[in-house]
Formats: structure tokens, C-alpha cells, sequence
């Protein structure tokens, strides 16, 4: 068990998890524009492209507060979270 355990802790340190990808310019302006309609706005550095094509963005700042938010890859909402 103890060699399981190590082997473990070892490959987790060996393979570090990849970051998602970041926006494109296009999709950054196509969220901002979504965004904006919803009376909010997040720092590009803020938005990660997940494996799916959607996009998780992280401390959107909105007129009632701040989120973190998911669009679908077609860039309608569909998640917010209140932070």
C-alpha cells in the first residue's frame, strides 16, 4: 500500500496539470459583448477555455456583485455563482 501511495505522489509531481487554454482575441471580444449585455465585465486574463470549448471566467464584476460565470462554447450562459 505504502508503494501505491508513493508511486502516486510521485506521478502527480512528475505530470502537473495542464492549464486550459486562453481566449483568442475574437472570443474575448464575442464574451465582452455577451457581457456587456448582462451589465458585467472580466479581466481577459480571467477566462480559461475549457476542454469542451466552453469557457469558465473567473471574478466577473457585475452591478449587483461578483461571479464567476460559464458560457457554453456558443456563448450563452450557463452557470453564475455568486462570490
Amino acid at each position: 500500500m505504502r508503494k501505491i501511495l508513493l508511486a502516486t505522489a510521485v506521478t502527480a509531481f512528475a505530470f502537473p496539470a495542464f492549464a486550459d487554454d486562453k481566449a483568442t482575441a475574437e472570443q474575448i471580444a464575442k464574451i465582452d459583448e455577451v457581457l456587456a449585455a448582462m451589465k458585467c465585465e472580466v479581466d481577459s486574463d480571467n477566462i480559461e477555455v475549457e476542454d469542451d470549448g466552453s469557457f469558465d471566467l473567473d471574478d466577473v464584476i457585475c452591478a449587483d456583485g461578483q461571479y464567476d460565470v460559464k458560457l457554453n462554447a456558443d456563448f450563452t450562459e450557463k452557470e453564475r455563482r455568486k462570490e
